[in-house]
């Protein structure tokens, strides 16, 4: 049996109902900044539980931007999580702020009691990230953002529709940034973002900002950017909106297959807590597991698409030797790097693709 990692081509294999809406885009010549553009916004501002949807050309514009409208630049320090993708950080070093990184729970999200220990008079943003559709403990962070008169820009780009107590990630701080990268949870068909957030001076703000700050086609109220969410892709989301919650709903379901099934082999395998209060929505579907690099060379012999998400933590990557970090600064993360793998949990498996998953790790484990 093969299960493959990527699901684009089951996910899109009829097309032609996704075809008829960017011919719609092409007939009226709407290509920038136009309807459907307007439509997806508020689309999806609706499906986050927000008052405002600002759409953007992906999820690291998403990031970058929501910390620009902050004026967060040069000088400045944006705390972030130490194991998230580059794109967290490198949206903090375009703004020409330094990312501070601080480690991660058991459940692989931001500590929040590392939080407030790396906050300096630099300070001027956090940055905690929803990974791998986790919720991270965003109430805690709040709360030390508050004390601190600090804003809170969340990085959902992986967390479409998680939620914290009935809660939607991204609606908690001032901004929060996702992607629909094609690989996200809720795609397109090529780079693009959003950036949600109940503030109308930084949804006007965000909206300049997208479009060179144009307040008008001829009035310009600062130097803004070229970061417009495209008409076309903005088709193929409002196509694939109305499917948001079969994909949430499928996904959890697989992962629960999988963390019962799983259980069975604890002291092999570590599948992370399940809070009840949270809302999982299994972007990655990450467990540590003993002996992580031959199960990994195992499942693929036997047509199983595990990854692992990432193997080195931003810390030690070259970007950030500048930044003074070494080995042994966060040691959860750097011990969960050593042993973590994600298994294939998308909305287009079936029963059987989830038990064959489960039956191959338990033969590897003898």
């Amino acid at each position: 049996m093969k299960i493959r990692y990527s699901y684009l081509e089951h996910q899109f294999k009829d097309y032609q109902p996704i075809l008829d809406k960017i011919a719609e885009v092409v007939r009226s010549g709407d290509f920038t900044l136009g309807k459907a553009v307007a439509e997806f916004e508020e689309r999806f501002a609706q499906l986050i539980g927000a008052r405002f949807g600002i759409g953007v050309n992906s999820g690291t514009d998403a990031l970058f931007l929501s910390l620009k409208a902050l004026n967060i630049g040069p000088g400045d320090e944006v705390i972030t999580a130490v194991n998230t993708f580059i794109a967290t950080a490198g949206a903090i070093a375009a703004t020409g702020a330094r990312p501070v990184y601080v480690d991660v729970t058991d459940e692989y999200v931001i500590d929040p009691a590392k939080v407030e220990a790396a906050i300096t008079k630099h300070t001027k943003a956090i940055m905690p990230v929803h990974y791998a559709g986790v919720p991270a403990d965003i109430k805690d962070i709040m709360a030390i953002a508050h004390h601190h008169g600090l804003p809170v820009v969340e990085d959902a780009c992986q967390a479409n529709s998680a939620a914290l107590d009935g809660k939607c990630v991204g609606t908690y701080g001032v901004a929060g940034g996702f992607s629909l990268h094609p690989l996200k949870n809720l795609n397109v068909w090529g780079d693009a973002g959003i950036i949600v957030t109940d503030n109308e001076t930084i949804c006007e703000r965000l909206r300049l900002l997208r479009n060179h700050g144009l307040k008008t086609r001829d009035d310009v109220e600062f130097f803004g950017y070229n970061s417009r969410l495209d008409s076309v892709q903005a088709a193929v989301g409002n196509h694939l909106i109305t499917q948001a919650e079969w994909i949430t709903n499928t996904r959890r379901a697989w992962a629960d297959r999988l963390d019962q099934g799983l259980g069975k082999l604890a002291g092999k395998v570590t599948v992370p807590a399940r809070r009840p209060n949270k809302r999982y929505v299994h972007h990655l579907y990450i467990i540590m597991v003993e002996d992580r690099d031959n199960l990994l060379a195992f499942l693929k012999k036997d047509g199983i698409g595990a990854k692992i998400h990432y193997p080195i933590p931003l810390h030690l990557q070259p970007c950030s030797a500048h930044l003074g970090y070494k080995k042994g600064d966060f040691p959860v993360a750097e011990a969960q790097a050593k042993s973590i793998i994600t298994l294939p949990v998308h909305q287009h498996l079936e029963a059987e693709h989830i038990d064959y998953i489960l039956e191959k790790i338990t033969e590897f484990y003898g």
